[in-house]
């Protein structure tokens, strides 16, 4: 469960309700104005790494998100964290240790969950820089993504780990679904060689 910042030096960020019939064809939108700044297809392989673990309700955000995208099989991109093989605090600095190995010029759409204020429970925030895992529950890991998307799944401020695990699982699923829809469409008409989206085998 994260907190993010921006780390780019802009101010492009958008914010999206994921309760709206069109949620995931403005996210789709959206998604592509964040990448047309920075993918540069025969330069960088996308990733999407989704943060989270399915032991805990609120934070399963990523895995659920991961889990749907991967089966999407998004043209240009490779899906790392999914309910299978999640990626989170234990592993995601080994996980990011692989995918610099492996790929020269990575770029990140770092998908997690994160607390907000009651009014915002169910949005999607979007933009340019880098999601901090762990912030919102006092731990401490590497930033990580050029773009963040943060679905808030319940409210911040007091007892996090209560929170979180008390979170409604219809919400989530419903965030998850718009989220992984969305940077599918996201996806679609960029140009670049097409690859099948997979994730990686680490261990948990």
């Amino acid at each position: 469960m994260s907190v993010y910042r921006q780390e780019t030096g802009g101010n492009t960020s958008f914010r999206l309700d994921s309760g709206d019939p069109l949620a995931a064809q403005k996210m789709r939108h959206m998604l592509r104005a964040l990448l047309s700044g920075l993918y540069q297809p025969y330069i960088h392989q996308l990733i999407v790494l989704c943060i989270g673990t399915d032991r805990s309700t609120g934070d399963a955000l990523g895995p659920l998100a991961g889990t749907r995208l991967q089966r999407l099989q998004p043209p240009r991109a490779l899906v790392f964290g999914t309910l299978e093989e999640p990626v989170h605090a234990v592993n995601l600095t080994e996980t990011l240790a692989t995918i610099n190995k492996l790929y020269s010029f990575p770029l990140i759409i770092a998908v997690d969950a994160c607390l907000g204020r009651a009014e915002s429970v169910g949005s999607i925030d979007l933009g340019l820089g880098s999601l901090r895992p762990g912030a919102g529950v006092s731990k401490s890991l590497p930033s990580v993504g050029n773009i963040y998307i943060s679905g808030i799944v319940n409210v911040g401020g007091f007892l996090e780990y209560y929170v979180l695990q008390n979170t409604r699982l219809s919400l989530v699923v419903k965030l998850s679904e718009v989220i992984a829809r969305g940077i599918y469409l996201g996806l679609q008409e960029l140009s670049g060689p097409t690859i099948q989206g997979k994730s990686l085998n680490l261990k948990t």
